[in-house]
């Protein structure tokens, strides 16, 4: 597989983990729609500097590490989030 295919489909996943993480700290504290973002913005900047070391001689251009997959990431963790909070707080009857 090519080194921007990796990157975009594990993007992709980390997208649910965000969710994931943001929803559970949603049961802890008050997490607000500018906390859960700064929460998947932080986590995405943390595959950056992962995937920037293990990526850099391997791409055409080192911006591509940064680009690969932010929106299927983003789209993926607004999507799993607005499902598990939906989940776990459902709207009463």
């Amino acid at each position: 597989m090519k080194p921007t295919t990796i990157i975009y489909w594990t993007r992709t996943g980390l997208g649910v983990v965000a969710a994931l993480v943001t929803t559970l700290l949603g049961t802890l504290v008050d997490v607000s729609l500018f906390n859960g973002i700064s929460i998947a913005l932080f986590l995405y900047v943390v595959t950056y500097y992962v995937y920037k070391p293990l990526f850099l001689t391997k791409v055409e251009k080192p911006s591509k590490i940064l680009s690969t997959g932010i929106g299927a990431y983003f789209l993926t963790w607004v999507v799993t989030w607005t499902l598990l909070y939906t989940l776990y707080y459902p709207v009463p009857s």
